[in-house]
Formats: C-alpha cells, sequence, structure tokens
C-alpha cells in the first residue's frame, strides 16, 4: 500500500510502499477513500523535522534533559545510538479520514465490512491506502455526507471541543482569532450555537472567507477597534485563539479585548508567556481545550477501547466527532467550502510541496482509487540473495529492538536478514530498508511460515511475548525472546512445553550474566566456602501510570524488569532460587523489596524502587562472599576487596551483556554450543519473579 512518511532526522518527506496492517482485536482495517492534510499541525511536524538538531533541541528542552541525565548513567555513545534511533524512526503523516471498513475486528465497535467510517488519531488515521483504526477513533459516517466532508472530522472534533471548552451561551459576542481550518469551523459552529462572531486574520483571503462561512464581522486589522464596535464597548464575552505562533501576542492580545470575567480559550499552538495585567484586571478565566476532547492522549482510551460513561463525561472525542459529522449532515458546517486542492495519493509528494510555494491554500484533500489495492502484509525490500535455510527474522522492532540487539547481531554474526515485522507497514518498511531485511511484513505467521528463517528475535510488548515464542519453538525456530518470557504461570507453562519438545533454542535476554564486570563479580568469588550473601539495589526510576509497562500489554515494571535481577543473583549463585518473598509500600506497584533463598543456603535481596532520584545511577550490586565483597557500581566500576585490599576496574562506556548473550545465542543455534541460560533456569526465574509481582504484602 502507498503510505506518507516523514524523517524526524533528515526532514525527507516520501511516498512509499509498506505492508498492510491488521485488524485485530478492538481495530478495524479501514480502505481510505479521502484523507486531509492539516496545513497548520502537518506543516509544524514537517518544518521542525527540517530544522538542525540545535532546532529540535531547542523545540523540546525536556528531551534534552533526560538525555543528559542518560549520557550521565549510561554513557556517551550508547545514549547517542539510541537517540539518533529514535531520531531516524519515520513519522506517519495525516490524522483525518474516511473511508470503508474492509475487515472488522473483534470488539471494535460493531462495525461490519463495507460501513463508511471517518477515522481520527496522529499515527492512527495516517494517509496511507489501509489503516487498522481502534474503535474509539472512528464513527460511522451519516447518510448524505460525502467521504471528502467526512474527512474533516478530526479538525471539526478539535474545533467543536474548542467551543465547549469556550461554553458559549445563546446570542454571547465571540471572536475567533486565527482563520484557518480549525478557526474557519469554529465560526459556523458558533453560529450553529447562536451566537454573534467576529473572526480575525491578517490574512485577508482567509477573512473573506470567514464572512462567507457566516461570520458577522471579519477584520485583518485594528482588532481592538474592531472588538469595541462589536461589543458596544463591553469586550467579547468569549475569545477563543485557533492561531498558531511561536509569540505570545494572541493570549495578550485576546486579553486585552475582553470584557470584565470573560473567557479566553487556547486551541492553536502558541506561546505563553502571559502578561499578568490584563488577565488579572479583568479577572479573565483563561481555559486550554484539549484537542479533539476528553479521551485525548489516553491508551485507555483511545488505543485499548475503554470509553468513558456518558453519564459522567458527556463529550469524549468520539463523541464529539459524532456531533460535528451530525451538523455536516444538517448543513450548518459546510467543510467543503474549505478545500482548495485536491490530489491522488500518488502524487501526495506534490500536495505537500505546494505547502511551500507561495500559492494560496487551505484545505488540501489526498484522495484513493475506487477499487482498494491488494492486501499484502508482507512485501520485498531488498533483493533476496537466495534461499539458504540459515536468516535471521525479528518480530518486533522498538527502539532497543534497533540500538542494542541489531548492532549486537551484526557484531556476533554475520547473518542474512529475512523478514522484519512490525504492527506498522511505516515501521516495518522502514527497518527493511535501514538494516538490510529482505522483507517487510505486519502480520508474525510470514516468519513461522518462512522456510529460510531459522532464527527469531521477539521484542514485541511483553504480553505477547510467550505466544509468539511458544509459536516459533513449534514452527522448528530457534527463539530469542526479550525478557520476560511470559506474564504468568499459565503462559509460562505453554512456552516451556513448546520449548521441551521443539528443537530450537529458547534463550531470554537476560543479559546481565554476560556482562564482563558481572562475569569478573563471579569469578571474584569463584573459591568461596560455603553460601554467600547478595544486595541488589535498582534505582528504576519513575515511569508514568499511563504507560504501557502498567498495563495489560506490559505486566507491570517488577514482572517486565525485576526478572533480570532475579536471574543476576540465580547465576552468581550458581543454581535457581528455592523460596521467595517480598513486600512492597501500600498503594505502590513498581516498588518491591524481595528476599531469595538458594539451595546452598545463599541469599539474596532484591530492592526495585521507582521512588528515587534519576541523578543516581541505576544499579548497585554487594556481594559477601568468604572474606569478600564485590562491589558493582552501575556497571560502570566494579570493586573486589580482600584481604585488606580493594582493586577496582573501570568502564568508559556500559556493558550489560547483550553483545554477549547474543553471541552465545547464535553459537547454540548455529554451533551446537549449549543453550545460553539452561531451560530449567529460565523457568525458575520467571516462576520466582512472577511469584515476586504476585505475592508482595
Amino acid at each position: 500500500m502507498k503510505q506518507v512518511e516523514q524523517n524526524y532526522r533528515s526532514g525527507v518527506l516520501r511516498l512509499i510502499e509498506a505492508p498492510v496492517p491488521r485488524s485485530g482485536r478492538g481495530r478495524n482495517l479501514v480502505a481510505t477513500r479521502v484523507s486531509l492534510i492539516s496545513a497548520g499541525t502537518e506543516k509544524q511536524i514537517i518544518d521542525l523535522a527540517r530544522s538542525s538538531l540545535a532546532g529540535k533541541a531547542m523545540a523540546r528542552p525536556d528531551l534534552v534533559r533526560k538525555t543528559l541525565q542518560k549520557v550521565r548513567n549510561e554513557g556517551l555513545l550508547p545514549t547517542v545510538q539510541k537517540v539518533f534511533a529514535k531520531l531516524d524512526t519515520p513519522i506517519p503523516l495525516g490524522y483525518s479520514l474516511a473511508g470503508t471498513v474492509v475487515e472488522a475486528g473483534a470488539e471494535a465497535g460493531g462495525y461490519a465490512v463495507g460501513d463508511r467510517i471517518a477515522c481520527a488519531g496522529a499515527a492512527v488515521a495516517n494517509h496511507a491506502e489501509y489503516n487498522a483504526v481502534p474503535k474509539n477513533l472512528s464513527v460511522r459516517i451519516p447518510a448524505g455526507v460525502c467521504d471528502e466532508a467526512a474527512s474533516f472530522v478530526t479538525l471539526g472534533a478539535i474545533a467543536l471541543q474548542g467551543v465547549r471548552v469556550a461554553n458559549p451561551t445563546l446570542g454571547e459576542r465571540v471572536v475567533v482569532m486565527g482563520l484557518g481550518l480549525i478557526g474557519q469551523l469554529t465560526v459556523q459552529l458558533l453560529k450553529a450555537n447562536g451566537c454573534r462572531v467576529l473572526g480575525f486574520d491578517p490574512n485577508p483571503g482567509r477573512a473573506k472567507l470567514a464572512l462567507e462561512m457566516g461570520a458577522d464581522v471579519v477584520v485583518s486589522d485594528a482588532l481592538d477597534e474592531a472588538v469595541r464596535g462589536f461589543t458596544e464597548g463591553y469586550g467579547a464575552d468569549a475569545v477563543i485563539v485557533t492561531a498558531s505562533s511561536k509569540s505570545s501576542t494572541p493570549p495578550n492580545q485576546a486579553a486585552e479585548i475582553s470584557r470584565m470575567k470573560g473567557r479566553v480559550v487556547m486551541v492553536g499552538l502558541t506561546g505563553m508567556e502571559i502578561d499578568r495585567e490584563p488577565f488579572y484586571k479583568r479577572e479573565l478565566d483563561l481555559r486550554l481545550s484539549m484537542s479533539y476532547g476528553p479521551g485525548r492522549h489516553d491508551p485507555a482510551y483511545e488505543l485499548e477501547g475503554h470509553d468513558y460513561p456518558l453519564a459522567y463525561v458527556r463529550w469524549t472525542e468520539q463523541r464529539n466527532m459524532q456531533a460535528f459529522l451530525e451538523l455536516v449532515a444538517e448543513g450548518r458546517v459546510t467543510p467543503l467550502k474549505l478545500v482548495t486542492h485536491r490530489f491522488p495519493i500518488a502524487e501526495a509528494e506534490a500536495a505537500y510541496k505546494l505547502m511551500d510555494t507561495d500559492e494560496p491554500f487551505l484545505a488540501i484533500l489526498l484522495t484513493y482509487p475506487e477499487t482498494p489495492a491488494p492486501i499484502a502484509r508482507s512485501i520485498p525490500v531488498n533483493a533476496s540473495s537466495g534461499a539458504t535455510g540459515r536468516g535471521t527474522a525479528f518480530i518486533g522492532f522498538g527502539n532497543y529492538a534497533k540500538s542494542v540487539l541489531v548492532p549486537a547481531l551484526k557484531k556476533a554474526s554475520k547473518e542474512r536478514l529475512t523478514t522484519v515485522v512490525t504492527s506498522t507497514g511505516l515501521s516495518a518498511h522502514d527497518a527493511a530498508q535501514r538494516e538490510g531485511f529482505a522483507n517487510a511484513a505486519t502480520d508474525p505467521q510470514a516468519v513461522m511460515d518462512d522456510a529460510d528463517t531459522d532464527c527469531v528475535f521477539i521484542a514485541t510488548r511483553h504480553d505477547s511475548h510467550a505466544s509468539l515464542a511458544a509459536a516459533a519453538l513449534r514452527a522448528g525456530k530457534h527463539v530469542f525472546v526479550e525478557k520476560p518470557l511470559a506474564l504468568d504461570h499459565d503462559q509460562l507453562a505453554d512456552v516451556v512445553a513448546a520449548a521441551e519438545g521443539a528443537p530450537g533454542v529458547l534463550t531470554v535476554g537476560f543479559n546481565r550474566r554476560f556482562a564482563p564486570m558481572m562475569i569478573a563479580a563471579k569469578a571474584a568469588i569463584a573459591s568461596r566456602a560455603g553460601p554467600i550473601a547478595m544486595h541488589y539495589r535498582v534505582n528504576a526510576g519513575y515511569v508514568p501510570g499511563d504507560s504501557w509497562l502498567h498495563g495489560a500489554q506490559g505486566g507491570g515494571r517488577i514482572v517486565g524488569e525485576a526478572c533480570h535481577f532475579v536471574d543476576a543473583l540465580t547465576f552468581l549463585a550458581g543454581g535457581p532460587p528455592i523460596s521467595v518473598s517480598a513486600f512492597r509500600p501500600e498503594g505502590i506497584d513498581d516498588t518491591v523489596s524481595a528476599v531469595l533463598r538458594f539451595a546452598d543456603g545463599s541469599t539474596g535481596t532484591i530492592l526495585y524502587s521507582s521512588l528515587g532520584d534519576s541523578a543516581l545511577p541505576k544499579e548497585y550490586l554487594e556481594i559477601f562472599a568468604s572474606g569478600t565483597v564485590v562491589r558493582l557500581d552501575d556497571f560502570r566500576k566494579l570493586h573486589i576487596t580482600t584481604g585488606g585490599k580493594t582493586t577496582t576496574q573501570s568502564a568508559s562506556a556500559q556493558d550489560k551483556g547483550q553483545a554477549g548473550l547474543v553471541k552465545a545465542f547464535y553459537a547454540a543455534a548455529r554451533d551446537g554450543a549449549p543453550p545460553p541460560i539452561p531451560l530449567d533456569e529460565l523457568v525458575a526465574v520467571s516462576e520466582a519473579t512472577l511469584d515476586i509481582a504476585g505475592d508482595t504484602q
């Protein structure tokens, strides 16, 4: 399928061929009929992508601070690799479209094949021939509303939410500052609400168009004077700022033209250095509109399909989308008047080039063929060198796979890369092109059925690890699955049953036992007599509550990451734990204190905490054994104290063993070496971690 992408690092925009995404639970596969280029929002994305690294840094100082902290904790080179991997990730453009359901997903809103629906959402409703759209980001198109008008659904919902936040009443005088697409729609929505409307835009052409859209008064200059006359000297009851500007002039000018106790609503992206005096003297109410409405930026609502009860949240983003289309059906909002250009999807690059010219434009539509292209979920990207039966595929290709696993793979072995599978065709195509995979796919079955693939890396979100690992093992593959191996005991039992009856090697990404400093730490206590005592402190840091790591996809941070430290202590003790107990602070799910006992009498404690300060290095390990003390400080320094003397090893950059583990995986898969980690230890570590997560008190 054809899809538009923007490279955030280079700024290059292009139209590519990508595999079609899957529908799946909670998502419908939609064949796009018309998509709308939002000139304001998309132009900002494009301009930022084209800016220098310094320009990007100035736009996101919050990310710069996080990057500098990573440099301090992990070293310069690993941080730079991760940052560039993130910057090189292509951005799908588009977020508003109309189309037809071609595959109805389970629990995806009750849509049927052939239904006409309008869809919203960045990275969801893309400029692409096919899109897999969650149910809460789609609505049925009313009879009588054409696809072109319905493609305005996202911008209409944004404008409608701005009006709702302003809370206008019948007869109020409202000023709309900025008459781009959202401003023009806002004018009509306010008129439909019984308001008197003054529109302002420095562009006379847009001001004239607003008059045609129903504004009572429009001006391109002398705004203060116009508002005085329009409001009989009182000032505007409400000002809705739909302009986009780096300057803080729009909100401050809005304050100057407001009446006493008026409302200023910010819809557009502007500077927000507020002059206190006019807001204070008029006791103004400054409000920010939440894009399409309640549910925006909430993954549980947008991606997982959990709706808000209507009795408590009357107007969600989906209900705003539906209300907008109903107004279009009634003829009270007429978005087609805003269309200035139409391009077929094959000429999408020309559509974006238009925005760099002096030619006037407003709404630009991309149209798609009447007959959709065939659905292909695996496509060739790089010419194949011929079947060998020895190739490596990836299922899942996030930042960790890009910046850590693939470099480790290429360092360990000259592998032929066969297929990369991701949930979106855009990311699969980019990964295949960048790393040299022969094929890009969106369906894992393409890997399972490929006789030319014998090694599979699974780097998806945690909830699919066990099922994909079991399927790959039953397909006869060697499997490297990122941690955790499973999210519950049933999943674990299934993947273990598959491993026990499979010819392939199963490896889990417990890499710390392969770190040079961890190996040196174990060597330092190799001659110990009797049990050892270990303490592993992990300053895990805060992860926002809405992160997927906390939800059903992640299984929680204890299962998702603390397994690393259970495995490290297992490695040092020379065998799996025989019992565990765990405690956590009340109400905090991602902090735990766990005690592990081993068969030889050794003990280990793990303090995994989200409560610390990120300025403190993440990991600290102490081992006490027969007069020897070993201290491992965040894989940057190793101190060994014995016989009254301390020796220290230092490293300029962390090596947590990822490359060593990947090398050991290929030695086992291809050369007949023992598995990197025995199956019984993989199982025991996974069971102990699940017990820690499930049995905390």
